[in-house]
């Protein structure tokens, strides 16, 4: 038999004519022959008053004796020897039962004509309604009246408690600043799909987080106010991977972010991601080794050439796909986190604008590498540029950038890739941020947003998924890029 609505099978349709429209129906039968109709006869005949004898002359106030009904319990089925059903055991000395007076002709002529309902009957049982009629209760006639019940005894007052509950730290806000962004908080439109290419969506959001060795990680990436209006794509991308087990592990967070107005910047994000996660896969062995180790030079050195490789890549696909290798690329930023509890090093690696800071004793350390300007406490190594000759003469750090030719011409501006590798040695305590520049800009240029996370994120415990997207969503007039950043807690 086929489901309601569906479509039957050749062979579900000829069982179902065989065993149904095949057969004759016989039609209803003359007389009524159900069970409801046989209970309506015989109640009928009993109630009725039909095949039973008239009284004798003399019996007028006799009341008849009235035979059991087959449907009618018997004592054996009521109780033991002397127990009425739904009655008390009868008192000593006392004779049989008495059959009372029938209660539906006990009732009131006018209250049955007019078809009212009867009220309560003794002892709170209702009375039958008009036109109903019921087979009497057989009740010991001497039977002892029911002793009034005492009343309820009220329930015992109870006294309130007082409970203090903890205090709560503040709750995630929904933007700082001024003033409320211009656009709305959520989603407006989707991004365009194409029916052939639904693998080329890219999700409103990704949230990721996970704890290894001493440290617990929170990533997040989510779509701009303003492409959350246009209906555009979220141009950031981000991978979170792990790559071995136990203390061998290493786990990777690279985020990138394609260039902005041109159609393929997801694409191209996502590509780079990819890439750095497939190179730094097969080399994870080592990677982890030389992190264990401490050997910076074999990690800035090998590092560049995996982050060299995978843009190489990317400009080489877009040559194939006949774009405009500018058009098609994205800045790429990487995090590198041993699972050994006994290693302390954090690497950070890549190449175009964002963000790296550190929250420590509850102050933001930007610790981004510089040519220029080079802030925060001394760490294990600067970025791609060397500090000092092979001859071992320190370089100043306006070395490679061109002096002006004269006051009235503008200075060229910093190299679009200034960041190429920073190695760190976390202290216990310590947060460290890696964002890209969708959430690196605001945190530069609004000092209330800093604030607001140096509340957040300086508690005794780490935020869990939910808290930490909430937090990275909190939004600032004049910022309305994609957000991506991946923190991680020193235990």
């Amino acid at each position: 038999m086929s489901q309601q609505g569906g479509r039957p099978t050749g062979h579900e349709d000829d069982w179902w004519g065989q065993l149904y429209d095949d057969t004759e129906d016989a039609g209803p039968a003359a007389a009524p022959d159900s069970l409801d109709d046989r209970f309506a006869s015989a109640a009928g005949t009993v109630n009725t008053g039909t095949g039973v004898p008239a009284p004798r002359a003399g019996e007028e106030d006799t009341p008849p004796t009235r035979s059991r009904a087959p449907w009618e319990p018997t004592q054996a089925t009521t109780g033991p020897p002397g127990f009425a059903a739904g009655g008390a055991p009868p008192g000593p000395g006392s004779g049989p039962p008495a059959q009372p007076p029938d209660i539906a002709s006990a009732e009131p002529a006018d209250r049955r004509a007019a078809g009212t309902a009867p009220g309560p009957g003794p002892g709170g049982t209702p009375q039958a309604q008009a036109g109903e009629t019921h087979p009497p209760a057989e009740t010991p006639a001497d039977a002892a009246p029911p002793a009034a019940e005492a009343p309820p005894e009220p329930p015992p007052t109870r006294t309130p408690t007082r409970v203090d509950l903890p205090t709560l730290p503040p709750g995630p806000l929904d933007f700082v600043g001024s003033g409320p962004p211009t656009y709305d908080a959520e989603p407006t439109a989707l991004p365009p799909a194409d029916p052939d290419d639904l693998d080329d969506l890219v999700a409103d959001t990704v949230l990721d987080g996970a704890h290894y060795g001493s440290c617990t990680l929170r990533a997040a990436s989510v779509r701009g106010d303003s492409a959350r209006f246009r209906g555009e794509p979220r141009r950031d991308s981000l991978l979170t991977a792990r790559f071995g087990t136990g203390d061998h592990a290493l786990v990777l967070v690279a985020m990138a972010t394609g260039a902005r107005a041109t159609p393929g910047a997801h694409r191209a994000a996502a590509e780079a991601c990819h890439w750095i996660g497939r190179a730094v896969g097969r080399s994870h062995a080592r990677l982890a080794e030389d992190l264990r180790a401490g050997r910076r030079g074999d990690l800035k050195s090998g590092l560049h050439r995996l982050t060299d490789r995978s843009l190489g890549k990317l400009r080489a696909s877009a040559t194939e796909q006949g774009i405009d290798p500018e058009e098609y690329s994205a800045t790429l930023r990487c995090l590198l986190l041993p699972a050994d509890t006994g290693c302390r090093t954090r690497v950070f690696f890549g190449v175009g604008e964002g963000g790296l800071f550190r929250l420590r004793d509850g102050e933001w350390q930007d610790i981004e590498p510089r040519v220029l300007d080079v802030t925060g406490e001394p760490v294990v190594g600067f970025g791609s540029l060397p500090a000092e000759t092979p001859e071992g003469d320190r370089l100043t750090m306006d070395l490679g950038i061109p002096t002006p030719p004269s006051p009235y011409e503008a200075a060229p501006e910093p190299p679009r890739e200034p960041f190429r590798f920073r190695a760190s040695v976390a202290r216990p305590g310590d947060t460290l941020l890696m964002c890209s520049g969708g959430l690196a800009e605001p945190l530069r240029g609004e000092p209330e947003l800093c604030e607001y996370l140096t509340d957040r994120w300086s508690g005794p415990t780490p935020p869990g998924l939910a808290a930490f997207l909430a937090d990275t969503q909190v939004r600032v007039k004049g910022y309305a890029d994609d957000r991506t950043a991946a923190a991680v807690w020193e235990a």
